[in-house]
């Protein structure tokens, strides 16, 4: 009792139905396993190749410290944190790589002006690199005759180069003449400038000095002015500044170049120039300060001196009189609060140039002065209750006092300030400068790309195998075939030998090596034949109810593997002691005739025409018991000869003649020769050829022959290769060599 498969049992039929995909994918590798490892190889080499010649990249760093520390300037200790600031390892980091600082290395170190020796291409630059001068101003010697390249040991400092706005970024050639004499050239080698080293070139537009120039005559140098904000800019971008650690104010200053001792100059003199600009930065303030209190310094000085005129004017006046003791004791309080709050005072503007009012360090030191006044207005008040000659003496004593005091103190400070402003060492500080290191080059790393390389190619060549046997439509799976309700009477393996015999022919698509020989004659123990053996006992049951003893072999498109089949076939039979006749009713490209070793002439058309009659064309073989008729001359118009009334008088002569007739037609899809053909004859079979037809081509043309009223009773599949990717479908025809022991 049938039922109806459960979910289960379905879902269990899709995941095997995938797993066999996969397999025939891994199959398919398998299979093209030489050309994997070709591409593989290919890739590999050519890694090896690219980390052998690529330009080693060099990394320089160098290390830089930032102190949290604020700028006390002694003496100023207690300004409530005027100069107090801390150090942002984010805000330096941004500071050191800014256009400034960068642009002050580019000017400094010339880096817009590119100029290097010409190298010879592809090689040029490795040989250059590998030469090692043994002693000075040595050079490699030309190769390949080119001796206008460099091919080590030249070098060369160009101290200035000015060129025209409109040649910026353009390159000149710098040509070595004879006792150094220099000639700067244009792309189109015009002369532009011509002197020697050492000496500034100029003609008004162009500017040109090299300094020093290590050189054969005749060798040439590529130089080029480029735009200096576009170098401070590539530069920013080459330069790598980061934190080590988070918080420990450490900064690594990297970059990465060909050249190492260039990295080396870059990297020191951005470093030298962050540290330079840090100390004017922290000595700025110093100098600020000692500025403010040049200012003031003269008008406190001239404020003591108006008071110490009025004070002795006084005495004079007053016949010497002096202050009492009393009067002392307030006068030294007087004087201490009018010192502090002069000193208050001109911190309150310090603060003001840095400070709004609204600043909680400006506030705080205006509710200082207030509290002083106050304290000062407590004074003020004893000062009232002494004599008018007293409290006279008084104000003029402490006038005289307070300038005095203000005015050491601003001169102790202002001497102070010009100490630490030229000792001022700022609160960064290299610990590590950098130095070179040509020995361990970062990039490229060797191995690393040549086993990219190689991986590379495994996958990429996998990947083309994947995707052609995916878009790889031919059926390789008889079972494809069969699911189609036609028969496969027989899977003919691919046969070497028959290469052989076709002498190795390479052919183009829809073309087909002859054979200038029969492979069932030369190697009956071929695997092919023993296929073509059961496919003859197949066909005995098959004709068993066959209108007549004729077979006729057709195909979808050319290529397949009719004739061979056909030819075959015939001998095999022919070999069981059958009587039989093999006729080429291609005759547009029938080549049946070479297998023979016949002449194609006097053959079927010759007799469908009337020209001969069937003992004429009816040719025999070295074959015993096969004979051929040959397609003969090619006819303007063969389906109308197979039409005509003498082909169904040829079918009818031949059939009582010959136990097995085989008549070889062209393919169905391309002409309707076989259809004709097929309404004689009692079998008709197909051939396939394994992964070249569809599925959907070959069901076409069953499709075919059935609308001209035709049962194609089989199919024989040729061609099987037998492949790893087959190995794991449900079906399969499997064919073993069987010999007997010589």
């Amino acid at each position: 009792m049938n039922s109806q498969p459960s979910a289960t049992q379905t879902n269990k039929q899709n995941e095997n139905s995938q797993d066999i995909d996969l397999m025939v994918f891994v199959g398919a590798i398998i299979d093209r396993k030489f050309w994997v490892l070709t591409i593989t190889i290919v890739f590999m080499l050519m890694g090896i190749v690219y980390a052998r010649y690529s330009t080693p990249i060099y990394q320089v760093n160098s290390i830089l410290q930032v102190e949290s520390s604020g700028s006390n300037v002694p003496g100023l200790d207690d300004v409530g944190g005027m100069f107090e600031s801390s150090s942002n390892s984010t805000a330096e980091i941004e500071l050191l790589k800014s256009r400034s600082i960068i642009g002050e290395a580019v000017d400094t170190l010339k880096l817009d002006v590119i100029a290097t020796p010409k190298l010879f291409p592809y090689i040029g630059e490795h040989a250059y690199n590998a030469f090692s001068p043994v002693k000075p101003n040595q050079f490699a010697e030309p190769q390949f005759g080119a001796d206008s390249y460099a091919w080590g040991g030249e070098s060369i400092d160009v101290f200035r180069f000015k060129v025209p706005n409109s040649s910026i970024g353009k390159t000149f050639i710098l040509r070595v003449a004879a006792k150094k004499t220099l000639l700067l050239l244009n792309s189109n080698e015009e002369q532009i400038l011509k002197g020697n080293v050492g000496e500034e070139l100029t003609n008004g537009s162009f500017t040109l000095t090299v300094k020093s120039l290590n050189a054969r005559p005749g060798t040439e140098f590529l130089i080029t002015r480029k735009n200096r904000l576009g170098t401070v800019l590539g530069l920013q971008n080459s330069l790598m500044a980061s934190e080590l650690g988070k918080g420990t104010g450490i900064i690594a200053l990297e970059m990465q170049h060909s050249s190492p001792s260039h990295a080396q100059k870059v990297i020191n003199e951005i470093a030298q120039i962050y540290v330079r600009r840090n100390v004017e930065r922290n000595s700025a303030e110093a100098q600020n300060s000692l500025d403010f209190l040049k200012v003031q310094l003269p008008e406190i000085k001239k404020q003591l001196e108006a008071a110490e005129a009025k004070y002795n004017n006084y005495k004079i006046e007053q016949q010497s009189v002096d202050i009492s003791l009393e009067t002392q004791s307030v006068l030294d309080r007087v004087v201490t609060l009018d010192t502090k709050l002069q000193d208050l005072d001109l911190q309150r503007l310090e603060l003001s140039r840095k400070f709004k009012s609204e600043h909680p360090l400006y506030q705080g030191l205006v509710e200082k002065i207030n509290e002083m006044k106050k304290q000062k207005e407590e004074l003020v008040q004893e000062v009232g209750n002494l004599p008018a000659t007293q409290q006279q003496l008084l104000s003029l004593r402490r006038d005289v006092e307070v300038n005095n005091q203000i005015y050491m103190l601003l001169l102790s400070k202002a001497q102070e300030l010009d100490v630490v402003r030229a000792g001022t060492v700022g609160n960064v500080r290299i610990i590590d400068s950098a130095e070179l290191n040509s020995t361990g080059p970062i990039k490229p790393k060797k191995p690393l790309i040549v086993v990219i390389a190689t991986i590379l190619g495994a996958l990429l060549s996998i990947a083309i195998v994947i995707v052609q046997k995916a878009l790889n439509k031919g059926v390789e799976d008889p079972s494809e075939i069969e699911a189609l309700g036609l028969p496969v009477y027989a899977s003919v393996p691919h046969s070497e030998y028959q290469d052989k015999l076709a002498g190795f022919v390479k052919v183009r698509k829809n073309k087909t090596a002859k054979a200038q020989s029969i492979l069932a004659v030369d190697n009956p123990a071929d695997l092919a034949i023993e296929a073509l053996r059961s496919l003859r006992t197949s066909l005995h049951f098959a004709m068993m109810e066959a209108k007549n003893n004729i077979i006729a072999i057709s195909g979808p498109s050319p290529g397949v593997g009719k004739s061979f089949i056909s030819v075959n076939l015939a001998s095999v039979l022919a070999q069981s002691g059958k009587k039989v006749l093999i006729i080429d009713a291609d005759m547009r490209k029938g080549y049946l005739q070479t297998q023979f070793g016949l002449k194609w002439d006097n053959g079927l058309s010759d007799y469908l025409s009337g020209r001969l009659n069937l003992e004429q064309v009816t040719k025999a073989t070295k074959v015993e018991g096969l004979s051929v008729i040959t397609r003969g001359q090619i006819p303007p118009n063969p389906s109308e000869l197979l039409m005509h009334s003498n082909f169904s008088k040829l079918v009818e002569e031949v059939s009582a003649a010959y136990d097995i007739i085989i008549i070889d037609t062209p393919p169905i899809l391309a002409v309707t020769d076989p259809a004709i053909v097929s309404a004689h004859v009692g079998t008709t079979l197909l051939v396939a050829r394994f992964g070249q037809n569809h599925l959907r081509e070959i069901e076409l043309t069953r499709n075919r022959f059935e609308q001209n009223g035709t049962d194609v009773r089989g199919l024989v599949f040729n061609g099987v290769i037998k492949k790893a990717s087959n190995a794991y479908g449900y079906y399969g025809y499997y064919n073993y060599e069987y010999k007997s022991d010589k």
